[in-house]
This record gives C-alpha cells, sequence and structure tokens, in this order.
C-alpha cells in the first residue's frame, strides 16, 4: 500500500497528484491487471521475445547500428 504524507499547509490537490504520479511510477495499475488473470510462463516468454523483436527492429529503422 501506498503512504503520502501530507505536509502541513499542503493543498489536498498537490497531494493527490503526488499520489497518482507515485502510483504511476511504481506500476501498481499494471501490476493489478497482470495478476487479473493467469498467464502462462510460456506465453509470457513468447510475448517479451515479441517485444524485443519489435523494439529491435524499431530501433534499426531509426538507425541504430549497434543491434
Amino acid at each position: 500500500m501506498l503512504k503520502i504524507l501530507i505536509k502541513e499547509g499542503e493543498n489536498i490537490d498537490r497531494a493527490i497528484k503526488r499520489y497518482r504520479r507515485k502510483v504511476k511510477n511504481v506500476k501498481q495499475k499494471e501490476e493489478l491487471r497482470e495478476r487479473k488473470h493467469f498467464t502462462k510462463p510460456s506465453k509470457k516468454k513468447r510475448l517479451q521475445l515479441q517485444k524485443a523483436q519489435h523494439k529491435a527492429a524499431y530501433l534499426r529503422s531509426q538507425g541504430h547500428e549497434d543491434i
């Protein structure tokens, strides 16, 4: 659980903004969505490989030769 300490005299809107930023940075929503359904390890691996191949192809098309 994330905790946000509200400083004395701090606007509540500012504290909510800090909370939302913290949730985004620790990828809490993505983890909840991922845990909603079970994904087989082989499928996770396959998706990871596809993502890496797509990224490599994109970087090659942008002119990066070190991949």
